[in-house]
């Protein structure tokens, strides 16, 4: 009777409720919400960031000096009649708020306009290129982030001894060194040969173009060699200093102690319980790193002459064809944004505290 009575006082006075209460109350849903806001805070901020992109490779390359049209003429002798027409025929006779409204709405239904030095559309020169610098950056990628990860591990687990500073150092020096300059290093020692060592790579390009088949997949890989090994040099090294970094910084936790002390082996407290708290960072960085795949490697690719959109882009801003140079800047800014988007959101479903 009292019991009856009491809930009553609490159902009028809005206490406690008996155990059939609605659904979706609790901590689990809370963490939903929370999750889901932080979620779309990310998203918004993403389209934010690729907005100022838009803006950015608009007016940023209309600062490089010269006259996109004249450049188009080869250095040939033109009427100013003829400049005019080809200025109105790219839209270039505009005023610029006219030129950057007509772009806003062209990259909305994916049109970049047309290449000034190709006479084709943008996107179609984008798509050949990313093929070539997917194959490159991809190999590049797959094996930097596997060894950086792999020789990170095991110098911070091995801390002070001599293998962790030779690789440590290494790194740091590999991390240090431009790419470009790597790449002329190796195209000097291995493509042209210094003294009695022969030239055993070719210095450029993708393929011969006298393979097929089976042919054409050595041919290839035969010119990937160089590249990727200056892209993997660089690559791995953030990738082993980031992950030493992390696997230091766990080492000392109390939850690694009370591992050791329920009789664990060492080799088992590191992969099953250090590693996989330690690789946090590093997957924030792999997906960052995921991003500039499809950027691609400009120094790289052009060092080495690799048809990739790297090459493509050097080759825009020589020009400057302005269409084709926005275009891979906007597809370069975005799949970074992204990455780091996508990066974003798991890393609270890796880390709870994050998003809360």
């Amino acid at each position: 009777m009292l019991a009856a009575e009491a809930e009553a006082k609490d159902a009028a006075s809005g206490g406690p409720a008996g155990p059939a209460g609605p659904r979706g109350r609790g901590p689990r849903a809370r963490d939903t919400t929370a999750y889901l806001q932080y979620v779309a805070g990310k998203l918004g901020g993403a389209l934010v960031s690729m907005f100022a992109v838009l803006v950015t490779s608009f007016f940023l390359f209309r600062l490089i000096p010269g006259d996109p049209v004249k450049q188009m003429t080869g250095g040939r002798r033109v009427s100013s009649e003829q400049l005019d027409a080809m200025r109105t025929e790219f839209g270039l006779d505009q005023p610029v708020w006219k030129q950057f409204t007509d772009y806003c709405g062209n990259v909305l239904t994916g049109d970049f306009g047309t290449s000034y030095q190709f006479h084709t559309p943008v996107m179609d020169k984008i798509t050949a290129a990313l093929g070539p610098t997917l194959w490159l950056t991809g190999t590049a990628y797959v094996l930097y982030t596997v060894i950086g990860i792999w020789l990170g591990t095991r110098t911070a687990w091995r801390n002070g001894r001599f293998g962790d500073r030779f690789h440590t150092g290494l790194a740091l020096t590999l991390y240090s060194v431009p790419s470009f300059w790597l790449g002329l290093l190796l195209i000097i020692t291995f493509s042209v040969g210094v003294g009695p060592l022969p030239g055993m790579f070719p210095t450029g390009g993708m393929e011969s173009g006298d393979e097929s088949g089976f042919g054409y997949v050595v041919d290839v890989a035969h010119h990937m060699v160089l590249p990727v090994v200056t892209l993997v040099a660089v690559g791995y090294a953030q990738t082993l200093l980031v992950m030493r970094s992390s696997l230091l910084d766990e080492m000392g936790s109390d939850y690694l102690t009370t591992a050791r002390a329920k009789g664990l082996r060492d080799d088992l407290v590191r992969r099953r319980h250090a590693v996989p708290n330690a690789l946090l960072p590093t997957v924030t960085l792999m997906f960052v790193n995921l991003g500039t795949v499809v950027a691609g490697a400009i120094l790289v690719e052009t060092v080495f002459s690799w048809p990739g959109l790297g090459g493509l882009f050097y080759q825009a801003l020589s020009v400057p064809d302005l269409p084709l140079v926005q275009g891979l800047f906007f597809v370069f800014a975005t799949a970074v944004i992204l990455m780091n988007t996508v990066a974003d959101v798991i890393y609270p479903l890796l880390d709870p505290r994050v998003g809360r």
